[in-house]
């Protein structure tokens, strides 16, 4: 497995809009925060949320290919199980896996878009002025955040967590790397 340095490396080889960066880095830090909650190895985890959109400039509009490239560019990176959760993360790929990587992953990518967007309508657009309270409200707001899509963070409760639970832990992972993700 690679270390972050060189997974770091890779996302700046790939990837040059700055929001996905961001994205990527939101997805990693609550993959980690994941995995230290249900005991399972961090780093692997973490790993998968950096680099699970690595070829989301690459496939351009053909989002059919969105994960499989990524798998193909982390083949010999990664273990077999990180390259199955970051294929199977985008359903267009027709690639399914039900690992509680693959599924946290999931979790994970859809939450963070809802964190972020709820962090972007706080007065100051500050991670710190989000509450759980604020993310469930947001959460049952369909016309809020129109592309997170709730059903994937609500995999949530098939690695045994509550969605306030979920919604606790993603929101202290992005609020520990607020400063990484200008918020």
């Amino acid at each position: 497995m690679i270390p972050r340095k060189e997974a770091l490396e890779l996302v700046e080889k790939y990837v040059k809009n700055d929001k996905l960066r961001k994205h990527m880095l939101a997805v990693e830090a609550i993959m980690r925060a994941l995995a230290r909650r249900l005991g399972k190895d961090e780093e692997l985890w973490g790993l998968v949320g950096l680099l699970h959109d690595l070829d989301y400039e690459l496939v351009g509009k053909d989002m059919r290919r969105h994960g499989l490239v990524s798998a193909q560019l982390l083949e010999g990176k990664l273990p077999a199980e990180a390259l199955d959760a970051i294929r199977a993360h985008n359903e267009l790929t027709g690639f399914k896996d039900e690992s509680e990587l693959a599924i946290a992953l999931k979790a994970a990518d859809q939450v963070s878009g809802l964190i972020i967007a709820t962090a972007l309508v706080m007065p100051n657009k500050k991670l710190s002025e989000v509450k759980v309270k604020s993310l469930k409200k947001k959460f049952k707001q369909k016309d809020f955040a129109r592309n997170v899509k709730r059903d994937k963070i609500m995999l949530c409760e098939k690695l045994g967590l509550t969605l306030n639970e979920f919604f606790q832990i993603s929101l202290e992972a992005l609020q520990g790397i607020s400063e990484e993700l200008g918020l």
